[in-house]
Order: C-alpha cells, then sequence, then structure tokens
C-alpha cells in the first residue's frame, strides 16, 4: 500500500493557481499494518470514548457530559425546563464531537422512567413510550431540567473530589468520572455495543443496593450468597416477574449469565360472558404494540388458538392495561401458556457485566462491581474532606489574624495612618503582630465598619466553629473506620429518601409464584402467615417483626400464623372443610423490617377455592401436634388427628352436614387450651379441649354448643386460659353491622366462666334497644389490632370488667380482629 503526501516547495505561494512546486514523496506501508493500526485506534475510541461505562460512576462518557453540563448551566431541579436542543448544543460543542442525535438518544433515556429505575433527566413533553412504539419528539420541542438523582452524581464535584481531563480540543476540562453518591451502574444498568465486546446490564433496586454496599463496608470479606441476601436480583422499571434465578446468580458469581422476564398477568372476567388475561406489567424494553402486533400475527396463521380480542387500555390514570380476551370453552391458564411461549410477553436477558475500571474492560460480578464502587465513594469522600479542611484552615488562618488586630485596633490603625504607603503598612503590621502576609492583606483589605464589637464576637464564634469543624474532618481523615462509617450513614440517607418498593418479582421457577427469595433457599425456620385482607406471606425466619405503630397500613391484622420452614409445607383449611396443601416456598418473603403484610400476594395465587369457600386457619402438617379444632356455623367441634398423607394435595378434614360451614379452626399447640364458641345470640362458651375426643378425618364432629331456636355460631377459636386474653363482640340491627346503631365491648377472658361441653355457655354482651343479634365476635391474646374491610386500623373500646354488659359505640366497625403472632 502506497500512502501519498505532497510537501510544499519553500518560498512557494500559496493558492489555487499561483504556481507553486510541490515535491511528491510516496510512503509504502504495509496494508496489514495501516488496517491493524487504524482498526485499533477505532475500537480503542469506541471501547473507551462511547460504549463502555465507567464501573465508578456507571456512566458512558456522553452521559456523563449530560449531565456535568447540566450540572454547568445550573439545571437543578428546582430551577425551571429549558429546551433540549439547548443542553445538546451546549454538550456537542463544548465536550461530546459527536452527532446530536446520539446526544439526544441518550438524554432522552435518562429521562425514561421505564428505561431507567431511577430517572437523572426530568423532561418535559414526548420521550417516548415503551418500546418505542412512540418514539420522542424532536429535541425542539421537548424541555428537560436534572432530576434530584442526577444531583446526587454530581454532587461535590466542585470541591476536587474527581480528576478532570482536556476536552476534545484542549479548551476546558472535563470530569474522568462524577463523585456518584449512589452505585448508579448497579441501579440503572447499561447497554451498549463497542468493538470486540458489549455491556448488558440490568437496574436494581436503589434500597437493596444501597444495603448491599454497607454491607460490604462493614465487611469487607462478605461472601456472594451473603451480598444477595440484600440484592436478591434485578429489579425493573417495568416490573414484571423474573423466571428462575440460576442465571441471575451465574451473572452475580461470574458476571455472565441469562434470566427470562415473564408479564404480570391477571385472569379477570373482562366481560359479562368472557374472561380475559389483563396484562399490567410488560417485559423489559416491550412496549405493547409490539405484544398486539405479534399477537395478531398469531393468530391469523393459526398458530394461536382462543384467543377472541386484544385490546389497548393503557393511559396515563391507570398505567399499563392490556386486554386478552380469551374465547369461551377455552383455559385462560392454558392460553397464557401459548402467549407466554410465542409472545414477547417472556423474554430473555442477557446479562454481560462489563465496564471499564482503571481504563480496563473487565468483566464483573456483584461483589467487584460493589467494591469498585465503594472503593471510588471511599476515594471522593477522602479528596472531600481534605478539601474542605484546606478550605477551612484557610479561613481560620484568616480569623485568627483579624482577632489579632481587632485585640488592639487602635494600634493597627495608628500603624495604618503613620505608613507612607500600603507596603510601608503591611511590613509594621508583619513585624509589630507576628501575622503572615496573607493575615495582613486581609486585614489591610477589611473596611472598618467589620471591626466592630458585634464583629468581634462572631468572628470567635466562627473560629471556634472551624475549630471544631477541621477536628471533625481531621478525625474522619486520620481513622479509617470513621471513613466507612460517614461513606455507609451517607448512602443510608440517599436510600432512605429515594428508595423505592420493589417492582419485580422473583419466581424461584416458572411455576412458582415467589416475591423476593434468595437464590438458593435454605431450610430455615420461617413463619407462614395470613391477613384479613386474603394476603399470603412468609417471614425471613421464625420470627415476625411486625412493629406496633401509629402508622400502621392496610393488610397489617393477622389471622393465622403457624411455624413452617422454608422448604417444607403448610395446611389451609377451608370453610367447606377441605385441607389444601400449601408449598412454603412459593409464598412471599417479607423483608426483615416489615411491618404489615403488604409485600404478601392473594389467596387466589396459590390456591383454587370454590365460589362461597374462605380460607379459615392455617396450619401445620406436623403429625405429632395434639391436632386441629374446628367448630361449624351449627355447633359441631371436633379434634382432627393430625394424619395427613403425603401424597394428596387435598384432604377432607370433616364431614359437614347440609348447609353447615367451618366458622373457625385452629391447631392445638399443647392440647391444654379452652375451647370457645361465640353465637350471635350473645352466649359464650368455654371448656377445657380435652373434653373433645380427637376423630379421624372422615367423622362429623360431635356436639359442641348448644343453640336455640336459629341462632348461628359466629366465632370458634382455642385460647391458652394461662396467657392473657380478651373477648371482643359487636352487636347490630338486624344482623348487620351499621356505623350508627352499632355497639361493641371488649372484655378480659378470665371473667369467663368453663362450663361443660355442648351446654349454652353465658352471655356475654346486653343488646341495647334496635340491636338484635351479634355481628362480629372474637376471642384471643392481647393486646389485640382491629381493622376494618379496607383493611385501614381501627380502634378498640376500653377494656370492660362486665361479662354480660353492654356495649359502646364504634368510630369504625371492625370487620377483621387479631392478637399478636
Amino acid at each position: 500500500m502506497a500512502r501519498r503526501s505532497k510537501n510544499r516547495t519553500p518560498g512557494g505561494a500559496s493558492g489555487p493557481g499561483s504556481g507553486e512546486d510541490f515535491e511528491e514523496r510516496i510512503l509504502d506501508i504495509d496494508v496489514v499494518d495501516e488496517m491493524q493500526s487504524s482498526y485499533l485506534e477505532y475500537a480503542y475510541s469506541v471501547i473507551y470514548s462511547r460504549a463502555l461505562p465507567d464501573a465508578r460512576d456507571g456512566m458512558k462518557p456522553v452521559q456523563r457530559r449530560i449531565l456535568y453540563q447540566m450540572h454547568e448551566m445550573g439545571l437543578r431541579p428546582d430551577r425551571s425546563y429549558v429546551k433540549c436542543a439547548r443542553v445538546v448544543g451546549e454538550v456537542m460543542g463544548r465536550l461530546h464531537p459527536h452527532g446530536d442525535s446520539a446526544i439526544y438518544d441518550a438524554l432522552v433515556r435518562m429521562a425514561q422512567s421505564f428505561s431507567m429505575r431511577l430517572p437523572l433527566v426530568d423532561g418535559h413533553g414526548n420521550f417516548g413510550s415503551l418500546g418505542n412504539d412512540d418514539p420522542p419528539a424532536a429535541m425542539r420541542y421537548t424541555e428537560c431540567r436534572a432530576a434530584p438523582a442526577a444531583g446526587l452524581l454530581v454532587d461535590s464535584i466542585d470541591e476536587e473530589t474527581v480528576d478532570f481531563a482536556p476536552n476534545y480540543d484542549g479548551s476546558q476540562e472535563e470530569p474522568v468520572a462524577l463523585p456518584a453518591a449512589y452505585p448508579n451502574l448497579l441501579v440503572n444498568g447499561a447497554s451498549g455495543i463497542a468493538v470486540g465486546m458489549a455491556t448488558n446490564m440490568p437496574p436494581h433496586n436503589l434500597g437493596e443496593v444501597i444495603a448491599a454496599a454497607r454491607h460490604l463496608i462493614k465487611h469487607p470479606n462478605a461472601d456472594l450468597d451473603t451480598l444477595m441476601r440484600h440484592v436478591p436480583g434485578p429489579d425493573l422499571p417495568t416490573g414484571g416477574r423474573i423466571v428462575g434465578l440460576e442465571g441471575v446468580k451465574d451473572a452475580y458469581a461470574t458476571g455472565r449469565g441469562t434470566f427470562k422476564i415473564r408479564a404480570t398477568v391477571a385472569i379477570e372476567q373482562v366481560t359479562a360472558r368472557r374472561k380475559g388475561l389483563v396484562v399490567t406489567e410488560l417485559p423489559f424494553a416491550v412496549g405493547p404494540e409490539k405484544v398486539i402486533s405479534k399477537i395478531k400475527d398469531l393468530v391469523n396463521s393459526k398458530k394461536l388458538q382462543g384467543i377472541a380480542d386484544v385490546k389497548d387500555l393503557t393511559d396515563r390514570a391507570h398505567g399499563l392495561r392490556l386486554v386478552i380476551e380469551v374465547k369461551n370453552g377455552f383455559n385462560p391458564e392454558a392460553v397464557l401458556a401459548q402467549l407466554y411461549k410465542l409472545t414477547p410477553m417472556e423474554e430473555s436477558f442477557g446479562i454481560n457485566n462489563v465496564a471499564l475500571v482503571d481504563g480496563q474492560p473487565l468483566t464483573l460480578g456483584l461483589k467487584e462491581l460493589l467494591e469498585v464502587y465503594v472503593d471510588h465513594r471511599f476515594e471522593v469522600v477522602r479528596r472531600r474532606s481534605e478539601f474542605r479542611r484546606t478550605k477551612r484552615r484557610d479561613r481560620l488562618h484568616l480569623v485568627e489574624g483579624l482577632l489579632v488586630a481587632l485585640l488592639d485596633i487602635d494600634e493597627v490603625i495608628r500603624i495604618i495612618r503613620s505608613s507612607d504607603n500600603a507596603a510601608e503598612a503591611k511590613a509594621s503590621l508583619i513585624s509589630r503582630f507576628e501575622l503572615s502576609e496573607i493575615q495582613t492583606q486581609y486585614i489591610l483589605d477589611t473596611p472598618l465598619r467589620r471591626l466592630t464589637k458585634f464583629d468581634r464576637l462572631e468572628l470567635e464564634g466562627e473560629r471556634d466553629r472551624l475549630r471544631a469543624e477541621i477536628e471533625e474532618l481531621t478525625r474522619i481523615l486520620d481513622s479509617d473506620a470513621e471513613l466507612r462509617k460517614l461513606v455507609s450513614s451517607e448512602l443510608s440517607a440517599i436510600a432512605k429518601k429515594y428508595a423505592t418498593p420493589r417492582r419485580t418479582e422473583l419466581l424461584d421457577s416458572a411455576e412458582a409464584p415467589v416475591a423476593v427469595v434468595p437464590l438458593e433457599v435454605a431450610d430455615d425456620p420461617c413463619r407462614v402467615l395470613l391477613s384479613s385482607t386474603g394476603l399470603l406471606a412468609r417471614t425471613a425466619n421464625g420470627e415476625t417483626s411486625f412493629e406496633e405503630s401509629s402508622k400502621r397500613v392496610k393488610h397489617d391484622v393477622v389471622l393465622s400464623a403457624v411455624p413452617a420452614t422454608t422448604r417444607g409445607e403448610v395446611g389451609a383449611v377451608t370453610s367447606t372443610g377441605r385441607l389444601l396443601r400449601l408449598t412454603v416456598v412459593d409464598l412471599p418473603q417479607l423483608p426483615e423490617t416489615a411491618t404489615n403484610l403488604s409485600g404478601g400476594a392473594q389467596i387466589s395465587e396459590f390456591l383454587s377455592l370454590e365460589d362461597g369457600e374462605s380460607l379459615v386457619c392455617l396450619t401445620t402438617l406436623d403429625e405429632s401436634s395434639p391436632g386441629l379444632a374446628l367448630g361449624t356455623e351449627q355447633g359441631v367441634v371436633k379434634r382432627v388427628v393430625p394424619d395427613y398423607p403425603s401424597n394428596k394435595e387435598e384432604l377432607e378434614v370433616v364431614t359437614l352436614k347440609d348447609g353447615d360451614r367451618i366458622v373457625g379452626a385452629v391447631e392445638l399447640r399443647t392440647g391444654e387450651e379452652d375451647l370457645v364458641f361465640i353465637t350471635d345470640e350473645a352466649q359464650l362458651l368455654r371448656y377445657p379441649a380435652g373434653q373433645v375426643r380427637p376423630q379421624g378425618r372422615a367423622a362429623g364432629g360431635m356436639a359442641g354448643i348448644k343453640l336455640t331456636g336459629d341462632a348461628k355460631v359466629l366465632f370458634f377459636s382455642a385460647v391458652d386460659p394461662s396467657a392473657e386474653a380478651a373477648v371482643f363482640t359487636a352487636a347490630g340491627a338486624e344482623g348487620t353491622l351499621d356505623d350508627s346503631m352499632s355497639t361493641a365491648k371488649l372484655t378480659p377472658f378470665d371473667q369467663y366462666p368453663r362450663k361443660g361441653r355442648a351446654t349454652g355457655g353465658v352471655r356475654c354482651q346486653r343488646f341495647l334497644k334496635g340491636e338484635g343479634r351479634l355481628v362480629m365476635a372474637w376471642a384471643g391474646p392481647t393486646p389485640a389490632r382491629a381493622a376494618t374491610k379496607a383493611g385501614a386500623p381501627a380502634e378498640l373500646p376500653e377494656p370492660d370488667p362486665r361479662r354480660d354488659g353492654s356495649g359502646l359505640p364504634l368510630g369504625k366497625p371492625v370487620a377483621a380482629i387479631a392478637g399478636p403472632v
């Protein structure tokens, strides 16, 4: 290959037609060497200057330049919006020597809440839609400013916390990395295609990532399994469900792995005659138009059957809502399985954690990503503390000099007045008061109005404050433990302010709807909980951590709680006398800090109940326990022999009479409990469980309480007579709980005497005028917690020692009540 160059002859004129002479010089270069050199330069440019993010701040160069330039322009969250074209122009002219479309595309993505888990740009206008079905408007129409999260990335950048490098033409400098107050690379993920390598990282939950980073700060030798207890998997902006966690663990261990994302779908009655599949969350980067188009193609080609219609009912008020109507005669579950298989409602995501570390592209696991960020944050905080200490020392030096002058201000004024010029005054002050040149110049520049008695007090206060701040900064810089503590506390404050609940459910397998579970679930002790609003969940260990709080929210009344192990099974007893097996690992796991069951899942996700059938209680399947005690609406009591064959998913625990149903069931712990019946005629019967002989599962039970007339059993349970307990009853007109007419009473349990089985019991509440029957009853350990039908907390009346007294008006009707779990 020949490369030709022309050298102008010295003294020759320039410009066309000048008649200048050139000598031609031809360089012989091997074509392989030329191509290799050029290609390497191109590859280097793409890898380091365009496609790959830095592991420290999680930013690709164009993203970093956008945020830095917006910071320089003062586009903070509290400022007004500016045209995106202006930001793009500034970035392109000052920092990024590439096309405006590339810059605008990066800016748009940082503003999309469905692309970024924590958006960095606050956009105003059309910034596109999910799956790019609706592309963003041109940059001359849209406006933007920095989002609060972007401020955290550039915070303290003016305090020499990061290195700066010349821009493309050397006219100004730009940061090589941002200070990054949180692990942005893990939180928002990244994608990019370089030469010979690519990166594809999913977003994660900010609170979980910060929790892992703080754990690593405290325990630098923490292993991957420990970190994954804090970060069990990605948390995608669009929600959905991740199916199968083996690929996630592989990615966290090696930097590479694959997992599947499923849409979140509910089976609902969408019309009077048809059921349908309602899609509320789609896989990451998949839009509804893509799904609709694929479904229509499959239906037209006869590859998909059972679909009657597809409607996109998405709007800003309710978010994504894609309704797929299923034809009559087709099983919605089977149709859904086909949709997962044939359409983008289930997509694969390949994790490839390639990022730049010290200028080198490396494939990093979860721990390595956190380590790089934590080390970067240590360096940022250390440099920031050095900068602040230097600034405060400089200021303290000036304040101390001014205070010296104030102590003998008359002498200072005399020296200045007697000096011929400023230089002589400066030299005299230095000699007289032993001041430095900087202190002396500051004294000469200070106006006389600053030399009052009040200003002296101000300066003394500033001196003391500066000394304290310098001492604190020195303590941080001299102690690695204090530095770690400071970084950890700053991360904690960010998580407290900006962390949001997890959006993506993690499914241990394709069949198990598990909410947030570790990758490898050990067979650890846990508790399975049932809330008053029909939510099921399990705790992270054998204890619950619900706290009594005035800020309780919905779903905080636990009706039933049983001990279990994560890999075990529990039983669910229904009102029709069925016992259904429930796999514990399928249930959502509550965080250790949970104060309610809002992270649980509906019963319908795990159990198929018949019309009119309800879940009464949970029970262990331990055949060494005293067994299950249950009571029916017609007054039948039964103790079930704990015989639960492992090869049966459904068991019958009692043979009910026609029209009868179970109103209460409870697993006995010791067999020494008292069984309690409460009827709607306000009769309470209490007797030892030992009076009821255990029977086989097929038996129909025995008489438990004597009923009169049309009375019915309203409540049945077992109470430990040695524990502090109470009885709650509420009466209403015509058997309905009415806000204006219902009254309620709370009475200590020990006020009710024991009676014999199959007797009528004693009165537990006296009806007032207009009240006909009890509409609510409960007996159990205290303190009791009550909730309305909607799940909101409800207040209980003060305890009344009279067992048959009348009730007091209720502020809110109580729909559920339970004791501590």
